[in-house]
């Protein structure tokens, strides 16, 4: 029976799409430990950036400069529909910068628009502010940026995951495992639901 739940789980994931948007300043284990996560899933993860396909972006742990992560794909070429899901890493600098970018609020709208799944940690629930997806919504975040979610109208709880609808939060590094079942029990009701992006025909 657990075998038979584990291949569930790893194969039911395969032909799934989901876009990391992110920037200098990011926090490097909230980008490679979910990237990774869901890769071993068979999920393809992309890595969405407003610099350009090639170019390389400056990760973080804590205040020090840790490793460069290559760009796959460029903002402006980006279209939500192409993806099933979209993971908003943390780190201050990182979102803070795309909250300057009217293409990177617009990318994250498109996903709410779409009723399709959304997943902030840290500091990442912050351009949900910009992109009006935070108002009257139940999430957490890093605790610093707290009261700048609740002034926009949400509501902040201090748990390691909150779903609320296809939006997932979490607060902190340490709660990545926490995150990670979130954001693969969602992708599997999807894939349950067969809503393949793919051809019909």
């Amino acid at each position: 029976m657990g075998e038979e739940a584990d291949l569930v789980s790893e194969k039911d994931l395969k032909g799934r799409r989901v876009a990391v948007l992110m920037t200098d300043g990011v926090e490097q284990v909230e980008y490679t430990g979910p990237r990774s996560f869901l890769e071993q899933k068979g999920v393809q993860v992309t890595l969405v950036s407003p610099k350009q396909a090639g170019e390389e972006v400056q990760g973080m742990n804590h205040d020090q400069q840790g490793d460069k992560f290559r760009v796959e794909l460029s903002l402006s070429q980006a279209d939500a529909a192409d993806f099933d899901a979209l993971l908003l890493p943390g780190g201050e600098e990182n979102p803070k910068r795309l909250r300057q970018i009217p293409e990177a609020i617009a990318f994250i709208k498109a996903f709410d628009d779409a009723d399709k799944t959304i997943a902030a940690i840290c500091h990442g629930p912050w351009p949900l502010i910009d992109a009006g997806i935070a108002e009257s919504r139940h999430l957490t975040s890093y605790a610093a940026i707290k009261d700048d979610l609740v002034n926009a109208g949400a509501e902040w709880t201090d748990d390691e995951v909150v779903v609320d609808g296809k939006l997932i939060t979490s607060r902190k590094p340490a709660d990545i495992p926490a995150f990670n079942d979130a954001l693969m029990k969602e992708l599997m009701v999807m894939q349950q639901a067969g809503s393949d992006p793919g051809p019909t025909s």
